[in-house]
């Protein structure tokens, strides 16, 4: 072979030599690459995930703070039924078919839940099972919609200074004022702000009766004594005279000992408070913890007694 020859297939071997290693060189770096695209495609759909997430925790501590898009205000002040049915206010109580015990269809007794703030429709449902299942008895539910809980602690706040307007007010005061006027007595139960409602449903019955009806005093205390009303953590501090009232409180919760009847002791409470004439005020001590201490539910229809026996003391 001549060096002319020898030359040419030398350069030739360098070359399939240095393509080799430029195609292995290709390969590895779009396998790296590759590797790059799809560890990034996990990195992303972790991140895409992470964001879902952290997006629907958001979303759903803005409904409990702030009540997000409301749905739970289209049943403020409508009446609550069997199943979860709710009824426009104003619609008769005898056409609004309460929520039974489940072991007895036929109760003979109908009280009136008015529900405590950040409850909306199905919570207060469940609430009313819970006391028909205790107590025996039918019930009817005056709805106090949530808007969240910022929202309803302002309608709180104008709640104890009688300002505002407040569905659920009107429609216990049109519900009460129906059946008195029908001459048949009511029994009504609230929590927490549902004490503030019934307060200023039972005043602006009171002064329906007195304003247009033209009763003294003293009839429209005689009327209201037809009135039976249960607070269990009641956040009002002030309820008319006539009914006859039996308030619940858990010394360990706030929200009845700070705003509403107090704890039973020193200056505050008597110069304060006052939970109507010839009310009878239970306390007890139990749980911890604003949930623990506060819950219609696991704190307070446990220590509840029938209604008479309570106003004895016994």
């Amino acid at each position: 072979m001549n060096p002319l020859e020898r030359g040419r297939n030398l350069f030739n071997n360098v070359r399939t030599g240095a393509q080799n290693a430029v195609e292995k060189t290709q390969q590895v770096v779009g396998n790296v690459a590759n590797k790059v695209v799809e560890g990034g495609q996990q990195v992303g759909r972790f991140v895409d995930a992470f964001e879902d997430r952290a997006t629907d925790k958001a979303r759903a501590l803005n409904n409990t703070l702030f009540g997000g898009s409301k749905p739970d205000r289209v049943y403020d002040g409508h009446l609550v039924g069997a199943g979860g049915q709710t009824f426009p206010p104003g619609t008769p109580l005898s056409q609004v078919p309460g929520v039974t015990p489940r072991n007895n269809p036929n109760p003979t007794e109908t009280f009136i839940y008015v529900n405590g703030i950040s409850n909306d429709k199905d919570t207060q449902f469940n609430s009313m099972q819970q006391i028909a299942d205790r107590t025996g008895a039918k019930v009817v539910g005056v709805h106090n919609a949530t808007e969240g809980m910022v929202a309803d602690l302002a309608q709180c706040v104008k709640d104890k200074l009688d300002k505002g307007t407040n569905p659920a007010v009107d429609s216990l005061a049109d519900t009460v004022y129906a059946e008195l006027k029908a001459g048949r007595s009511v029994h009504l139960m609230a929590h927490s702000q549902g004490g503030l409602v019934t307060s200023r449903a039972l005043t602006d019955v009171a002064n329906r009766l007195r304003i247009e009806d033209g009763m003294s005093r003293s009839q429209v205390e005689q009327m209201l004594g037809k009135v039976n009303v249960e607070t269990f953590g009641g956040a009002a501090g002030h309820y008319p005279d006539g009914p006859k009232y039996v308030h619940y409180v858990n010394n360990k919760d706030i929200v009845p000992t700070w705003f509403g009847q107090g704890n039973g002791k020193g200056v505050d409470d008597w110069a304060l408070r006052d939970g109507g004439k010839g009310a009878v005020v239970r306390r007890f001590d139990f749980g911890s913890g604003v949930g623990g201490t506060h819950s219609l539910n696991d704190a307070y229809l446990p220590h509840r007694l029938p209604f008479d026996q309570a106003r004895a003391g016994k």
